[in-house]
C-alpha cells in the first residue's frame, strides 16, 4: 500500500513520548494530564512546521512483550486521537513493546494514518526477549478490521536488540524481506534511542528497496544534513527534548532551530 504521507521532499515526524499510562510501574498521572501534555507536544509541533508526530508509550518501562492490557490500547487510542486533533498533522502510533496488532487497532479507531511496528520480519532478542516475526498476522488483521489505510513502516535490525541469530542476513536483505512481506516504509536506527543511525546502512537499505525509508534515531540539527538526502522521513524525538534527553519535555526553541536548518536543505525530489 503506498501511503500518502510522502510526497516530494523528506519529512520530519516528532516524537509525543506520552506519560506512563494506566497500571505501569510509573504511572501516576490522570489521563486528562496526559492527554493534556500529548495536545501541548502536538501544538509546538504543528507551530514549528513539522511534517507529522508520532504517539508513543515510551514511559510505560518495563514494556511488557507483544501484548498489552485492554487499558493500555485504549489510553493509546485517546491519546492518538487528541494530538492528532491538537497538531492537524498525519499521526502515527506505536505501542510498545512489539504491541503491533494493539497499535494497529487504535490507530484505526482513533482515526491516525500510521503505526510504527517492531519484529516485521525475522526475528531478534530485545530488551524483552524474543520477539518474531509479525507480518503475516498484522497485515491479515489490518486487512480484517478494514484498517488498511493505516500504513505500517516497520524497524528493521531495530535498536535496543541483539541481532546475532540472523547475523548472516545484513540490514539490506532484512529491508528486502520486509517489502517482500508487504511492509509501507522501513525504518532504520542506531543502537539505542538518541543514537544516530549508521549512514552507510541506511544507503544499503535505499539502494535496496522501493518503500519509504525512514530514519528512526539519533538526528540532530548538527547531522541531519547527513540523513536527509537519503530519507524518506526522520523520526525525531531525543533531539526535541530539553537537554536532548527523551525523557525530558519538547523544548519549541530546539524544533524550531531544526526545522529551520531543515527547511534550509530540503529541496524537492524529481
Amino acid at each position: 500500500m503506498a501511503s500518502p504521507l510522502f510526497t516530494d521532499r523528506p519529512l520530519v515526524i516528532g516524537m509525543i513520548h506520552v506519560g506512563a499510562l494506566p497500571g505501569t510501574p510509573r504511572a501516576g498521572e490522570p489521563m486528562d494530564a496526559l492527554v493534556a501534555r500529548a495536545q501541548a507536544e502536538a501544538r509546538i509541533y504543528r507551530d514549528a512546521g513539522v511534517d507529522a508526530v508520532l504517539v508513543e508509550n515510551m514511559h510505560d518501562v518495563p514494556y511488557l512483550k507483544r501484548r498489552v492490557g485492554p487499558e493500555i490500547t485504549a489510553a493509546m487510542t485517546l491519546l492518538g486521537h487528541a494530538a492528532k486533533v491538537a497538531a492537524g498533522l498525519p499521526t502515527g502510533l506505536q505501542i510498545l513493546a512489539g504491541a503491533n496488532l494493539e497499535a494497529l487497532a487504535a490507530a484505526h479507531a482513533a482515526g491516525l494514518d500510521f503505526i510504527r511496528a517492531e519484529g516485521f520480519v525475522f526475528g531478534h532478542v530485545a530488551d524483552e526477549g524474543y520477539i518474531d516475526a509479525c507480518a503475516g498476522e498484522l497485515l491479515r488483521y489490518r486487512r480484517a478490521i478494514g484498517a488498511q489505510g493505516v500504513a505500517v513502516f516497520a524497524d528493521v535490525k531495530k535498536k535496543h536488540s541483539s541481532h546475532a541469530v540472523t547475523a548472516d542476513v545484513d540490514i539490506a536483505e532484512t529491508a528486502r524481506a520486509a517489502e517482500f512481506f508487504g511492509v509501507d516504509g522501513v525504518i532504520v536506527t542506531g543502537t539505542a534511542t538518541g543514537a544516530a543511525a549508521d549512514l552507510a546502512e541506511l544507503k544499503a537499505v535505499r539502494g535496496a528497496v522501493r518503500l519509504p525509508v525512514l530514519v528512526g534515531s539519533g538526528v540532530t540539527v548538527d547531522n541531519v544534513h547527513l540523513y536527509l538526502p537519503h530519507a524518506s522521513a526522520l523520526i525525531v524525538g531525543s533531539h526535541f527534548k530539553a537537554g536532548g534527553r527523551w525523557e525530558n519535555a519538547v523544548e519549541p526553541a530546539r524544533v524550531q532551530a531544526f526545522m529551520a536548518r531543515v527547511n534550509a536543505l530540503r529541496e524537492p525530489r524529481s
